[in-house]
């Protein structure tokens, strides 16, 4: 009976043995599991972090892009209230802004800038020329042309200076600082201008406006915009205003200076700078009249132009 006992003992020690082998196998099996999606979870964390960082990073690269943009524009802003002229790179078309005034070139104007190719250069060294006489013929005729303008006597008459009436004006789309408008001076179809004007002048008082428009600078983008004439202003480093042509002018009637009775040129040659040495002696007088060394801008049988309240201010 002892005997029966101990073998039926032994008999369950044995069945105990083998359920606690079973459930070791499966708790390695359910810790080599967990130590998988331990390891996943890691990985995933990781990741995230990684794009998260990365988004960061995006947002701020671009918030400090914009504001290096800001900071830029400000400095050109400032460089032009203190006089400073802002000069383009080297261009293989004549940029507009080395003469233009704050109120149109408030922007670094957007001149498609042409890299001279070394390889063609080379190639036309190489090359010799095979018609020297249409090249010699081209290069007197440049001459000619040139001559007739050095015999002009540097002055205001060099600059076709009109009335003109702003029939439309918006935002310029890819600058804050900038106005689109088309102007009629007289012309089948109105002029583009883009004027820097956001900051001095609203909207409203820019619509259906008389204005003073020089029309004969060479035409030149502005953030991606053709500029083809500039509004005439009086200009000081702290304020700006629109020069008012007389209320009963028309659009495209001419501004005239006694004792200048040149005519203008038809396009003002930017290599020569004759605008940037009109410039300096443009200024409203005591009366806040519109004057070139003292001689005022007149609109026969109108009258003058003049600005607001800006006296003894340069024009621009």
């Amino acid at each position: 009976m002892f005997l029966i006992r101990q073998l039926m003992k032994m008999s369950n020690d044995h069945a105990l043995l083998s359920r606690l082998e079973q459930r070791a196998v499966e708790a390695d099996q359910v810790i080599e599991y967990l130590k998988q999606q331990v390891a996943l979870l890691k990985e995933k964390a990781i990741l995230q972090a990684s794009q998260r960082e990365e988004k960061r990073l995006r947002v701020e690269n671009a918030k400090l892009k914009g504001d290096i943009d800001d900071l830029k524009q400000k400095l050109v802003e400032a460089e032009i209230r203190n006089g400073v002229k802002q000069m383009p790179l080297p261009t293989v078309a004549f940029v507009q802004s080395t003469c233009l005034s704050p109120l149109t070139a408030v922007a670094t104007t957007e001149a498609n800038v042409k890299t001279p190719d070394v390889s063609e250069d080379k190639e036309k060294q190489d090359k010799p020329d095979k018609k020297p006489d249409k090249k010699g013929e081209r290069k007197e005729k440049k001459q000619t042309m040139g001559s007739g303008d050095d015999s002009k006597p540097i002055d205001v008459s060099r600059l076709d200076l009109r009335v003109g009436c702003i029939t439309s004006v918006k935002r310029h789309p890819d600058a804050d600082l900038l106005y689109v408008e088309e102007v009629d001076v007289g012309e089948t179809i109105p002029r583009t201008v883009v004027s820097g004007l956001v900051k001095h002048v609203p909207m409203e008082e820019m619509q259906n406006r008389l204005v003073v428009m020089l029309c004969n600078l060479k035409p030149s983008k502005m953030r991606g915009v053709l500029s083809q004439a500039m509004v005439m202003c009086a200009s000081s480093p702290e304020k700006v205003e629109i020069l008012d042509p007389p209320c009963d002018a028309l659009p495209g009637e001419r501004v005239t200076f006694e004792n200048y009775p040149g005519e203008p040129d038809k396009e003002l040659n930017p290599k020569k700078k004759i605008w940037d040495r009109i410039q300096p002696d443009l200024r409203t007088n005591e009366d806040c009249i519109a004057t070139y060394k003292g001689t005022p801008f007149v609109v026969r049988g109108m009258g003058v132009c003049k600005s607001q309240t800006m006296a003894n201010s340069g024009i621009k």
